[in-house]
Formats: C-alpha cells, structure tokens, sequence
C-alpha cells in the first residue's frame, strides 16, 4: 500500500488539514502508530492520542475540536470510523484486483530478469539486462 493524504482524501471525500503529500503505507492504531501510517480518531476518549501520535494521516470527524497543535497531517469527515471502513474495503478491493503475469503480446529480451507476482501488460518491451523486481 501506498497512498498520500490527497489520494485517500479523494476515496473518503475528506478535507484535509496539512501536507497532501504525505505518504502512508500501512495502517495503525492511534496510540502506537508509527510514521508512514495511517490512523483514525472516532471516539473522543482517545482525542490525548492525536497530540502526540506518530502517525502520518489522522482522520477525524469533522466535529473534532484540536485543542493543541498536532505535528500529523489530518483529513477531516464527517464519521471518521465510517470513512475509515470505507477505506480498508477499496483497499481490500485494489488488492484483489492486483494482476499477475504476463500479457501478450510483449517482448522480453533473453537476458531480461523477471522477479516473482509480477504483472506485464499487453504490448511492453523489456529490453536487454532489465530487472523486474517482486511484486512489481
């Protein structure tokens, strides 16, 4: 995985607060996330979490008042955890729709390395010496 704010903003029809570019590539909970994921705060109990979370995305409900400042950049919804399921589920989905193989035509030269799960589509030319790593 590996989604910026603005993409996952897109997906959840969010507004966000902060660096659109920031990038995540995993997922964690708010009390133990770690840089380069992604969280969500819906339960106002948890609100101290958001001061001091390593997380790099924060959503958050819409309603949600930052009483101090916050180093994460965050997306605002109107029901966080709703916005949060709808993004696991389109996760979910681009994952099971990750193509494997190799499409025809294409051509690959003899000295072309080609690692494991990978996808070529339709009409590439992979030429001499060139390197495919895993899951590329």
């Amino acid at each position: 995985m590996h989604f910026t704010a603005a993409q996952i903003a897109t997906i959840i029809n969010g507004n966000i607060e902060g660096d659109a570019g920031t990038p995540v590539t995993s997922f964690g909970r708010i009390e133990d996330a770690e840089k380069g994921q992604l969280a969500f705060l819906s339960n106002p109990k948890y609100e101290e979490f958001l001061y001091n979370t390593k997380a790099s995305i924060v959503i958050i409900n819409e309603q949600q008042e930052i009483r101090q400042p916050i180093t994460t950049t965050v997306i605002k919804v109107p029901d966080a955890y709703s916005a949060f399921a709808l993004l696991l589920d389109k996760y979910q989905q681009i994952q099971r729709q990750q193509l494997h193989g190799i499409q025809e035509p294409s051509h690959i030269a003899a000295t072309a390395k080609i690692g494991e799960n990978v996808f070529i589509g339709a009409f590439a030319y992979l030429g001499e010496h060139v390197i495919v790593g895993n899951g590329q």
